[in-house]
């Protein structure tokens, strides 16, 4: 009986050293990491802007032959005029990282217009200068960080004007007028932020400067002789509210 008391006493301590052996080998799993979703700025976009644009117009007389012109060589005027200015952009993103770069294109239109007596220049001092900037265009790069669904960006690149430039003397005895409209070719530079609402849909704020070349202008119209300026939109400058929409594109994960 003593023999046998002392077989199950150690056939009972190896089972309960084989347990704790078995839980001390029990492996730890750690828990999954929940993926964290990340904004996708990459990919073709089209929407609208609208704001306001400041323009400075500026016009010098390079000679006048004419019996009606005030102004002669070097005397000229330089004046701002103010509207609004609207509407529409499309472009592409590639995103690396945070990185984002891109190519855009806009279209513009805008209501910046002056008008001018001469009251300053010549005995007659009855020219009256006028002059528009109606629509813009632009092709830039852009490129930013992307903070998710914040994207903060400059850009620069070509911009071109439409421009037109008149005068009329209506008082007698020389009476006359003229006009002539033109491109102007140029260089913008400018910088923004977007926020993306949802996957598709981003709004943002941008603001840009654009200067241009300068442009020999005739205003002599049917009158005898000539009338010529050089004359450009010396500087724009717009601020604007965008709306855009951007094709695909959803969220990614991110572990």
């Amino acid at each position: 009986m003593k023999k046998i008391a002392i077989a199950a006493a150690a056939l009972m301590m190896g089972s309960m050293s084989a347990s704790a052996a078995d839980l001390a080998a029990r492996p730890y799993t750690k828990a999954p990491v929940a993926p964290i979703a990340v904004y996708n700025w990459g990919g073709f976009y089209i929407g609208g802007h609208v704001g306001g644009a400041w323009t400075n117009q500026e016009w010098v007389n390079t000679a006048n032959t004419t019996l009606f012109g005030d102004l002669g060589p070097g005397e000229g005027f330089r004046q701002r005029g103010t509207g609004i200015f609207g509407g529409g952009h499309m472009g592409y993103n590639w995103q690396a990282s945070n990185f984002v770069f891109g190519l855009e294109g806009t279209i513009s239109g805008l209501d910046n217009h002056g008008s001018v007596l001469n009251t300053v220049f010549g005995a007659g001092l009855d020219d009256r200068f006028s002059w528009r900037a109606d629509w813009m265009a632009t092709v830039t790069g852009r490129a930013g960080i992307a903070v998710n669904n914040n994207l903060f960006y400059v850009k620069g690149g070509y911009a071109g004007v439409n421009n037109r430039l008149a005068v009329s003397d209506t008082v007698p005895a020389n009476v006359g007028s003229g006009s002539q409209t033109q491109w102007h070719n140029g260089w913008t530079v400018g910088a923004g932020w977007e926020y993306g609402i949802t996957a598709n849909w981003i709004v943002g704020l941008e603001y840009d400067y654009s200067a241009f070349e300068t442009k020999r202008y005739q205003l002599a119209g049917t009158a005898l002789g000539t009338y010529a300026f050089d004359a450009k939109p010396k500087d724009i400058q717009s601020a604007v509210v965008r709306l855009s929409y951007k094709f695909g594109g959803p969220v990614v994960a991110k572990y």
